[in-house]
């Protein structure tokens, strides 16, 4: 069974991510916008395929931590719980998928 986190964006509906076949969740530094460095969060994929968060400062990796909680929360719920809420610590701006 298919499972997705749902993560509240900035300015636009909550996004729904995959949680399935997830191989890697990473932190790190996106370019220069205008309110500063933009940090990012990646989810790899098993066939390869990136999604990246654009969100706010954190601090100690919270918002990955946050993801991999999610998604191991998402597919430890019943097979009927085909979402799962995300409460992010810092908002997020921008889902792109590559």
């Amino acid at each position: 069974m298919e499972k997705f986190i749902s993560i509240p964006v900035t300015s636009q509906p909550n996004q729904l991510i995959s949680a399935t076949n997830v191989v890697l969740v990473a932190s790190g530094l996106g370019s220069a916008n205008s309110s500063g460095t933009a940090v990012t969060t990646t989810i790899t994929y098993a066939g390869g395929k990136v999604v990246t968060l654009t969100h706010a400062a954190q601090v100690a990796f919270s918002m990955r931590t946050a993801i991999q909680t999610a998604i191991n929360d998402a597919l430890t719920t019943s097979w009927t719980n085909v979402t799962y809420p995300v409460i992010v610590p810092q908002a997020v701006s921008a889902v792109t998928v590559a």
